[in-house]
């Protein structure tokens, strides 16, 4: 999930920018154990009316058995007004830009060696979407572009979005799952990320949840599948259960959500951001490799128009919480998937800090400050202030 800036002279490319064209990508030979097929999906190009802007997401998964040697994702952005809004992909050295005079027309972002998608693994370039102010409604296309001399599969190389700053209204829900790598350590009773996972190991689903609209969600229902081989270590309350377990739903009534746009104050109990964990545990049988096919999705229950909610309340048993319309459902959702790495082999063991939590009883990490979206006069920066709160089990109201 790591892009970073590269010289396109580095992979014999130097004419690129001036041809506007990334067919050069596609003729060096494919180095042996490397080719592959990838994938590209954009999801959250949509924007409510009274936000200011939001993260959309171009997402390339690695549908095929190798890693590759190289990645790039190229952003057409050539139909944007930039003196109206702004498309422009979020990454940490930012990205080679090509431009029609002042006017940038395409980013052509690189993926770091750690950032190449493994079988199975997805890897995500964020993109910031931003309306100046005096920007009412405004639509413009949007074109994404993988390219690796290592791919085996154009079909599915491009894909084509809509740009859309709407007028509508409401909260606009992403989550982001990240696939799973490493096993789980109990440590004084907090598990604790740590090396490989391996077959009949423990690990834990981790996603983040944002309200990126304008109005706030009351509550979340969230909703996950497990791949094949994947069960839950135990089973959380408040949540439903499929009968195998594979899938389960859990609603939190009282975890609202506030626009990011309004997350500004650092001291108060609100937030526009969670983070959400659960722990499972891998089959003894299980095959070294990607296990796929596990999905996170979540719903607003319930809207807010302001940030000033009052206190969460518990509904009565006669009162059922209602769906609110979610401005974007294209970033409802999200893919992941489980890496079952072979005993014995030359993956990486080492311990990466960790990840305490509070006990299995509560799947919330904490709450996570608001986004920040800052125009330049030809580049953008993007900034996040992010608050981690701890709760104890069984306890729905995080606290600071």
């Amino acid at each position: 999930m790591i892009f970073r800036n590269r010289s396109l002279a580095r992979i014999g490319a130097g004419a690129l920018l001036a041809s506007g064209a990334l067919t050069a990508f596609g003729s060096p030979a494919q180095a042996s154990g490397t080719e592959t097929d990838l994938a590209i999906e954009v999801a959250g190009t949509r924007v409510a009316a009274n936000a200011q802007g939001k993260f959309a997401y171009a997402k390339v998964t690695n549908t095929g058995k190798n890693t590759p040697s190289e990645l790039a994702v190229r952003v057409d952005v050539s139909k944007v007004d930039f003196d109206k809004v702004a498309a422009v992909p979020a990454v940490e050295d930012g990205c080679d830009v090509e431009f029609a005079g002042e006017k940038p027309t395409a980013f052509i972002c690189y993926a770091t060696e750690k950032g190449l998608p493994g079988p199975g693994e997805t890897t995500d370039l964020p993109v910031v979407l931003f309306k100046f102010e005096g920007t009412g409604t405004y639509q413009a296309p949007l074109s994404f572009k993988l390219v690796s001399k290592d791919d085996t599969n154009a079909a599915n190389n491009t894909k084509t979005a809509t740009l859309d700053f709407s007028d509508a209204s409401g909260p606009d829900l992403s989550v982001v799952a990240e696939d799973v790598k490493q096993g789980v350590k109990i440590v004084d009773g907090n598990p604790v990320y740590s090396g490989d996972l391996h077959a009949g190991g423990r690990s834990a689903l981790t996603y983040f949840i944002t309200n990126q609209g304008d109005k706030a969600a009351a509550g979340l229902k969230i909703s996950v599948k497990l791949p094949k081989g994947v069960t839950p270590t135990e089973v959380e309350p408040g949540c439903e259960y499929a009968a195998d377990k594979s899938t389960f739903t859990c609603t939190y009534a009282n975890f609202g959500l506030i626009p990011q746009d309004e997350d500004t104050n650092a001291e108060d109990k609100l937030y526009s951001a969670y983070g959400f964990y659960h722990l499972f545990d891998v089959a003894a049988d299980v095959k070294p490799g990607a296990l796929k096919g596990g999905l996170v999705s979540v719903e607003p229950v319930g809207s807010e128009p302001t940030r000033a909610r009052t206190a969460a309340v518990t509904l009565p048993e006669n009162v059922t919480g209602l769906q609110a319309s979610d401005v974007d459902a294209t970033d409802n959702s999200d893919g992941y998937a489980v890496i079952v790495a072979a005993k014995g082999g030359a993956g990486g063991g080492d311990d990466d800090g960790g990840l305490p939590v509070t006990g299995a009883q509560t799947t919330l990490i904490g709450g996570i400050g608001g986004v920040v979206l800052v125009a330049g006069a030809a580049m953008f920066m993007v900034a996040r202030r992010r608050r981690v709160v701890l709760v104890t089990p069984g306890d729905e109201k995080p606290t600071a």
